[in-house]
């Protein structure tokens, strides 16, 4: 298990086996709509080779997590070399300490290796409020190509609704 970040409280590795339930289980207790599937997939995708997946600990508890995939196939920029940053989500009593900052760090000198250009996705409804602010005092930039449903560009007056599926995609050139 590789660890990447120890400083004060916070530490920063891979993710195990073990964390997708401990995971899924504080989602649920905070109301989130949570599945242990969901970190089962990105567990077999590391061990796959396909994405590096992350757990921050905050005193020994987890404290949020991300996942990067070096050579994504979905999305704005789907199978053109550029890194991604899927599924970055700080539970919320551990918000405002540095966390989610100290796990976007890592994920981007991760991504830095595969690329000079990373990007994700992000829902556009309010509870994603906190990421999409994050995101644009980072230097994320949108892409150009609008909001993306159901993995597909939203043309101009299609239907959609306003869940996990609408998302903007922002890019950033690394340093």
């Amino acid at each position: 298990m590789a660890v990447y970040y120890e400083v004060n409280d916070i530490l920063i590795r891979d993710m195990r086996q073990s964390d997708a339930q401990q995971i899924t289980d504080e989602e649920i207790a905070q109301g989130w709509n949570a599945s242990v599937e969901k970190y089962e997939m990105r567990m077999r995708d590391q061990t796959e080779g396909k994405a590096v997946a992350l757990v921050a600990e905050y005193k020994g508890s987890i404290a949020g997590y991300v996942n990067i995939y070096p050579n994504s196939g979905w999305g704005a920029f789907a199978g053109q070399g550029y890194p991604e940053i899927v599924d970055f989500g700080v539970l919320e009593k551990y918000r405002r300490l540095g966390i989610g900052s100290r796990l976007m760090d890592i994920a981007e000198q991760i991504a830095s290796a595969y690329s000079d250009t990373v990007y994700l996705g992000v829902g556009m409804h309010s509870g994603y409020g906190s990421a999409q602010r994050m995101y644009v005092k980072r230097g994320y930039i949108p892409d150009g190509t609008g909001v993306w449903y159901h993995d597909k560009i939203c043309g101009q007056n299609e239907e959609c609704c306003n869940d996990d599926e609408l998302v903007l995609y922002l890019s950033k050139k690394l340093q």
